[in-house]
């Protein structure tokens, strides 16, 4: 407890207790870079103790840290993105693996960004040293009208046509046609694609499209489904399918947690996987390694990914060019060749 609890204690007294001028200590607490992280350790200590109100001048990271990057997920189908989502989980953990390499703190926001002045308020109402946004949602166009107030960000993302900003991310199109290319290239003719209307499952499925043509088969309708970003909803979705006796041999997910939902309800209903039907993901996530059948997928690497966001905020550049990650096709258990 405090020496003091009337919260009268003023800068000069702090000043005092500290050895130092006022100046000094009114430099500490707005956390100046030409104060050492020392002297500013020990007055951040006797403002807490002493109860001075200092809590509107802290700085936005704890003394000592290089700087602090805020996480933002934006809106997805009229709801927050889940933090809870696996693949979110370790793109997570690698921003903080990779922030923590160059002494930086990050922290996850509560907001939920809907518009353009959300993504304002977002960059500009805080202490930090930049924004990751995780997804672009429908904030694309937001995004490059962002760039113009000179905010520091960045977007786990697509690359899309006009972009301003920069996005890191795969090559979602290459990885759809990789994914698909192989299962024709085993003797699959009736492959379903399962996906959201996010950009980057889109352009997944525009790599589908061009895979079937190269390959020299037919795109049918019935084999387009789009299912939500989770296991749930890709579950329900096959089993629909199976109880409509439509046919197909193999599977194209945008996702490790939609292959996985598909899977659960293949298995449920008797349906060999790969024997009757072989199935590729899209992230490389841990389950889809842990999984049985373990999954093919296309590798997302997270790591490098969690690299290149840390280095774009903290070492920003004036060219917005986005980065496309290696786009890898993992063969596992799951496709049967």
């Amino acid at each position: 407890m405090g020496s003091s609890s009337n919260n009268n204690t003023t800068l000069q007294d702090l000043a005092q207790l500290a050895g130092v001028s006022i100046s000094t200590v009114s430099r500490a607490l707005n956390d100046h870079p030409l104060i050492s992280a020392r002297t500013k350790q020990k007055i951040w200590a006797l403002a807490r103790d002493h109860d001075y109100p200092f809590r509107p001048y802290m700085p936005s990271a704890p003394v000592g840290a290089e700087g602090t990057i805020v996480i933002v997920t934006p809106f997805m189908r009229g709801r927050p993105l889940p933090l809870s989502h696996p693949f979110f989980l370790e793109l997570l953990a690698s921003i903080g693996e990779a922030a923590r390499a160059r002494d930086c703190d990050f922290t996850v926001s509560h907001t939920t960004p809907h518009d353009y002045d959300d993504l304002v308020a977002t960059t500009t109402t805080s202490r930090a040293s930049g924004v990751i946004f995780l997804g672009q949602a429908l904030l694309h166009d937001a995004f490059n009208q962002l760039v113009d107030s000179n905010a520091n960000f960045v977007v786990w993302g697509a690359q899309m046509a006009g972009q301003r900003y920069c996005s890191i991310g795969s090559d979602n199109q290459l990885g759809g046609r990789r994914a698909t290319a192989h299962l024709a290239r085993l003797g699959r003719k009736a492959i379903l694609f399962l996906g959201g209307t996010d950009p980057e499952s889109m352009q997944r499925k525009r790599g589908y499209a061009e895979a079937l043509k190269e390959a020299g088969l037919e795109m049918d309708p019935k084999l387009v489904v789009p299912v939500e970003f989770e296991l749930e909803s890709a579950d329900a979705a096959v089993s629909r399918l199976l109880r409509r006796h439509v046919h197909f041999d193999g599977i194209v997910a945008s996702s490790d947690l939609i292959a996985l939902g598909a899977i659960r309800a293949l298995r449920r209903a008797g349906v060999s996987v790969p024997g009757d039907v072989s199935v590729v993901g899209y992230d490389d996530m841990l389950l889809a390694r842990l999984s049985t059948p373990a999954l093919s997928t296309i590798r997302q690497d997270t790591f490098e990914a969690g690299r290149q966001l840390v280095s774009r905020i903290l070492d920003p550049s004036p060219d917005p060019s986005a980065e496309r990650l290696p786009t890898d096709l993992i063969v596992r258990e799951s496709c049967g060749g």
